[in-house]
């Protein structure tokens, strides 16, 4: 029974007998961070209508700031502390801090200030923890393994999101919002022995378990080490461009959702909006199950990456050629649930081939300060060509399939340099190619 569990398993998601355990742990560890950031998240949006779009754009810019101050605290961390203790300290960080957010509430009178604080503080946990997630997983797995088992691992963050909202749908009226900060706290501390567990052992390449010496030694270097890391390398600059192009689509298809939706009424777009995320949500877990290690095992890392960029070329191309909202909603889905099952696992199996201190100290500058600059430098791209210029809904499509394009190129790039420069061993920093 077990031998045909097994080859059915390995049949639909590509897991080797001997990585079911760690496997399993590693899904249960992103299921349970996403559903307590997709807990939070609708706490924190709720917030947002208590204030003007001024004071809300001062708070994605003071975002921005906090960002690149914690990311530099981060890496002196880093630096510092022993690489076994650093994944589980930031997690038991994070819960600390919502534990405190949560008895200021009880604390003080006024809770503006509080709130402005934790909108700020959730938004950066938004893209920290998931970063930290991922450079433990490039960490853990070898490339090959990312291959296989990155999508399984994408669609547990994506099932986590479906099942995170739905604590405060049907409990928030019961527990009180400020409460739901106490529950995500919670499962925050509920991933650390997942965590242990997975230290504890490390697959290799052929699939056998052996315990990791490397983890009771600390990364050394100085805070700074990212930031230098980063403008060194080709390699790490092209993953760079890569977000960067990415939060142009992202930005640009949503804005162009937002104008073409402003002759409905407020429940309409409601239920445009739910729907789209019930079809994002429901795509991504199918396609990440049993699409995502096919896509990278057999047409390998480019194709993989290279797939949703080329499809939203071909995307707003007919939004070009037809303007519409259906069109939009389509390209939406597509790119949001790409990104989910296909996208995100192929960049994250980039790092599998850099050095441990790319992935813990430079990989989070590249997840949230660049990826905060990108979405800055798309809202002001847009609103240029917009309003600055005045280019329509058909000129701007075309804009951005030629982004779209460049994407692409930037995708084909990194995914053959990624199979050039690295086999299924580690390799430093030094192999990168050089800026």
């Amino acid at each position: 029974m077990a031998i045909s569990f097994h080859s059915l398993l390995n049949r639909l998601i590509k897991v080797e007998r001997q990585e079911i355990a760690a496997a399993s742990m590693s899904f249960l560890f992103v299921f349970t961070l996403m559903a307590a950031y997709y807990l939070l998240r609708p706490v924190r949006d709720a917030m947002a209508s208590d204030w003007s779009d001024a004071e809300l754009s001062w708070l994605w810019t003071v975002n921005f700031f906090i960002s690149i101050a914690a990311i530099l605290l981060y890496g002196q961390v880093a630096s510092r502390i022993e690489l076994r203790k650093l994944v589980p300290f930031i997690y038991i960080f994070f819960a600390s801090s919502f534990l405190l957010f949560y008895f200021g509430t009880r604390w003080l009178e006024d809770t503006s200030l509080i709130d402005k604080s934790f909108y700020v503080w959730v938004s950066f946990f938004a893209l920290f923890h998931i970063s930290v997630f991922w450079s433990f997983m490039s960490d853990l797995y070898t490339g090959s393994q990312s291959k296989r088992l990155f999508g399984l691992f994408g669609a547990g963050a994506s099932i986590g999101a479906v099942l995170g909202p739905t604590i405060p749908v049907f409990l928030g009226g019961i527990l009180g919002i400020y409460n739901l900060l106490l529950v995500a706290a919670l499962m925050l501390i509920l991933i650390i022995p997942i965590i242990f567990t997975l230290q504890k052992t490390r697959a290799t390449a052929t699939g056998e378990i052996t315990t990791s010496a490397d983890s009771a030694r600390s990364i050394g270097g100085d805070f700074f080490d990212g930031f230098i890391d980063l403008l060194c390398h080709r390699f790490l600059l092209g993953i760079c461009l890569f977000i960067m192009l990415y939060t142009m689509m992202s930005s640009f298809v949503y804005f162009e959702l937002k104008n073409v939706m402003v002759e409905y009424d407020r429940a309409t777009r409601s239920q445009y909006w739910g729907m789209m995320d019930l079809a994002v949500n429901s795509v991504a877990i199918l396609t990440a199950l049993f699409a995502t290690s096919r896509l990278a095992t057999r047409f390998g890392l480019a194709l993989t990456l290279a797939l949703v960029p080329a499809i939203l070329v071909i995307g707003w191309l007919a939004v070009a050629i037809a303007p519409g909202l259906a069109l939009l909603i389509g390209l939406q889905i597509t790119r949001r649930a790409g990104n989910y099952a296909i996208t995100r696992p192929g960049r994250e199996m980039l790092f599998t081939g850099v050095a441990r201190a790319t992935r813990f100290k430079t990989k989070p500058i590249i997840d949230i300060v660049v990826y905060r600059g990108g979405d800055v430098l798309a809202g002001w791209t847009y609103t240029g060509l917009a309003q600055g210029i005045g280019l329509g809904l058909g000129a701007i499509a075309l804009v951005a399939a030629l982004f779209a394009m460049a994407w692409t190129m930037v995708a084909i790039y990194l995914g053959n340099s990624h199979e050039k420069n690295n086999s299924d061993v580690t390799v430093s920093a030094a192999v990168l190619p050089e800026a």
